[in-house]
């Protein structure tokens, strides 16, 4: 076992040893992709997703420098009909990009590093080998003495691209080296399977990707390996009743990245959460943090407004092929929020095309983020929702009607203010601080229609619930009735706490908002 060539296993062993989650089928789709045109694969993920964990999986998984199957055996993989035909049958090399660069001395280059050190290292274990200079050269040589292909593990592939940026030799370097790898002609010969992980995704050249012949899994294209990285809903409802810990607090601020049918948390926030019984941001001021912060401060045309519209919980289209997937090359809107979708700062609806923030925590960096004179709007904006919550407990149904007044005047621009629909869109915007107390539904069916904005009190939480009802050009009383009349409040017959009526009107002639609110009075 060497530092690059058929690593120990410690790693794996020590995430074995903590809180593991089985994500052990991820080898069987690789043993399946392994010496097939689909031998290539990147899969890229926010930080702490687990992508590091994953990796140190397919290490221990392939070496065959020892016998591995005592970490294996009681996992998933191990009913897996694939499972004896590869475990402990490849060499297997494992480059951490990162360490490379955190390690590089002053003017040192990182790609002649890299080379030159595993090229050494294979060198000292396989004596026969005559060329040490290129490493493709060198894992041919070795194929050819010894019959045995290669598995290339690449973590932090990315790494280059996010810590030296502006660096464009360095980087052109990087991929000569990795497509020199993984597109010669005898690729196939030499390398078995290739499995890359990063934040970004390969870098463009214009329309291409500089590594095409890879098999590419996303944020924007993650199936099939959603459930493989990060923890799904179900995992992460285990782990609550386990910790006896509140899974609905969990949903609300680590939920939100939704693949296909799949909810995927991250790995790293959930089990802080576990362990410290405290739901919190734990996403610390890293380069990630600093990207957010630089990129909306570019405010492009039409930023603002999107962000000002994700922040009060809205959604908002976005195009995502422009995107060079590297954090340089941002010429636009589009490009901004395609990069925090995949930096983890945004969720994509790949159906509508659009991108939201996700939950609690991201929410939180997102105001930390937006904390300067550049974006006073989008903090007046959060004041206001706050305000605007505070009014309707109160049952300040004139200064709710004011509220609303100044959020779609402020809303304008950005939504077509022109039908009962967008003034739902704007009430879901104000509303959005109530996000932290209550359970919101939008067009919940009961009674005998469907009543437009229902707020159901989080659990433990001593507030009134809401039944919010909408009118356009008619009158707020109106809207009291029609609630009464069809029976809206059935919604909530199972719920003992009070129950507050919200009647909103909006007339177009006068371009004024009205608002009576009054409390249920149960028979």
């Amino acid at each position: 076992m060497g530092t690059y060539l058929n690593v120990d296993t410690s790693s794996f062993e020590s995430l074995r040893n903590t809180e593991y989650i089985d994500k052990s089928m991820l080898i069987s789709y690789f043993n399946s992709c392994l010496d097939t045109t689909n031998r290539l694969l990147c899969v890229s993920r926010p930080r702490r997703f687990g992508k590091t964990s994953s990796i140190k999986m397919l290490a221990a998984y392939y070496n065959r420098d020892i016998d591995s199957h005592a970490l294996f055996n009681d996992l998933l993989i191990a009913q897996d009909k694939s499972y004896e035909m590869y475990i402990n049958k490849y060499n297997t090399i494992f480059i951490d990009i990162s360490e490379f660069i955190v390690t590089a001395e002053k003017n040192e280059n990182v790609v002649d590093n890299i080379q030159k050190k595993i090229c050494a290292e294979l060198a000292t274990i396989f004596p026969n080998v005559t060329n040490t200079q290129k490493l493709f050269d060198v894992l041919k040589e070795i194929r050819d003495i010894t019959g045995n292909k290669f598995i290339v593990l690449i973590d932090e592939w990315d790494a280059i691209f996010r810590e030296r940026s502006s660096d464009i030799e360095l980087q052109n370097q990087y991929i000569a080296m990795l497509r020199g790898l993984f597109k010669s002609s005898i690729t196939d010969r030499v390398i078995a399977g290739a499995y890359l992980t990063g934040i970004l995704p390969i870098k463009k050249y214009g329309t291409q990707s500089a590594l095409n012949n890879f098999n590419e899994f996303t944020m924007l294209n993650p199936e099939p390996l959603s459930e493989f990285i990060g923890f799904t809903e179900r995992e992460v409802q285990d782990l609550c009743l386990r910790h006896n810990v509140n899974f609905s607090e969990m949903q609300r601020w680590y939920d939100g990245y939704v693949f296909g049918n799949t909810h995927i948390y991250n790995p790293k926030s959930v089990l802080s959460a576990l362990q410290r019984k405290l739901f919190e941001s734990y996403w610390t001021e890293t380069e990630t943090y600093l990207s957010l912060k630089k990129y909306i401060d570019m405010n492009f045309d039409g930023l603002k407004d999107s962000i000002l519209i994700m922040v009060n919980g809205g959604r908002c289209e976005i195009k995502t092929r422009t995107f060079q997937n590297d954090m340089l090359n941002i010429k636009s809107r589009d490009d901004v929020l395609t990069l925090l979708v995949h930096l983890g700062y945004l969720a994509f609806d790949r159906m509508t095309k659009e991108v939201y923030i996700p939950n609690e925590e991201i929410f939180e960096e997102f105001k930390n983020a937006l904390d300067s004179k550049a974006w006073i709007v989008v903090q007046k904006a959060l004041e206001e929702s706050e305000l605007l919550l505070q009014a309707t407990l109160t049952g300040d149904g004139a200064k709710v009607a004011e509220i609303i007044s100044r959020e779609h005047l402020r809303s304008a621009s950005v939504i077509k203010y022109n039908d009962e629909n967008a003034l739902a869109s704007v009430l879901s915007i104000a509303y959005y601080s109530a996000k932290k107390d209550y359970y919101i539904f939008r067009e919940l069916p009961t009674g005998k229609g469907f009543a437009d904005l229902v707020f159901l009190p989080r659990t433990d939480m001593m507030l009134p619930a809401l039944i919010v009802e909408l009118k356009w050009d008619k009158s707020a009383p109106s809207a009291i009735k029609q609630i009464k009349d069809k029976q809206y409040t059935e919604a909530l017959a199972d719920y003992a706490g009070k129950v507050l009526l919200v009647g909103i009107n909006y007339d177009k002639v006068t371009k004024e908002h009205q608002c009576v609110i009054e409390q249920w009075k149960r028979n």
